[in-house]
């Protein structure tokens, strides 16, 4: 059965404040869009293989929600397929709330960010948690070459939907990575610089021929 966004996020009290904050219509337009959101594609297959982490939230028994970042290589949260998310869950604090919440209820949200390109995707799901010793085949096919962090267990995260959001009010930042890929093309022209400055140099400071 196809779901679409709306019909998670839009409970009855969240539409009670788009009725009072005026803002109903537009939603209701939503609601009837035939767009469903609970498939990935590759554009957000894409932007999700950009990633070098993401926001997580669970819930635990006491009804508060516990929002964790979770890091690592680019790419480490994995699309298995249109309809499926996994990822490795390297060794922490040791405090697992987050293994422990999916245990007791397994809906799990993610957040992800693209600060530099002002993108933010959110992706509703249904989590399990799978030991490592329980499947090390998808445990093998999580692993991320170079990054050396010990793998403890693997997070597969079945989407119920998805929704983009707006770039207002995203602040711009980048990391080390984007930050060196900027300044490549001004390092490499500051070096030819350099050496056609020596090189004139050299040939003033030579005698009068």
């Amino acid at each position: 059965m196809t779901r679409k966004f709306t019909e998670l996020a839009f409970t009855p009290s969240v539409k009670a404040a788009q009725q009072h904050y005026g803002t109903r219509s537009r939603n209701q337009n939503l609601e009837r869009s035939a767009v469903t959101f609970d498939q990935l594609t590759e554009r957000e297959m894409g932007f999700i293989r950009g990633r070098d982490g993401f926001y997580q939230a669970t819930v635990g028994e006491n009804g508060w929600p516990y929002v964790q970042f979770r890091g690592g290589p680019k790419g480490f949260l994995k699309a298995l397929d249109a309809r499926t998310l996994a990822y490795a869950d390297f060794r922490g604090n040791l405090q697992y709330i987050s293994v422990g919440n999916v245990s007791a209820d397994d809906r799990v949200s993610l957040i992800l960010m693209d600060y530099a390109n002002r993108s933010r995707l959110k992706i509703w799901t249904r989590a399990k948690v799978v030991d490592a010793s329980e499947d090390p085949r998808l445990i093998e096919s999580l692993k991320s070459p170079h990054y050396p962090a010990r793998i403890e267990r693997a997070v597969v995260l079945n989407v119920e939907a998805f929704d983009w959001n707006c770039p207002q009010h995203i602040t711009p930042r980048f990391t080390e990575e984007e930050v060196s890929d900027l300044i490549e093309p001004l390092t490499a022209r500051i070096a030819e610089l350099e050496k056609e400055t020596t090189a004139l140099k050299k040939q003033y400071a030579s005698p009068a021929g």
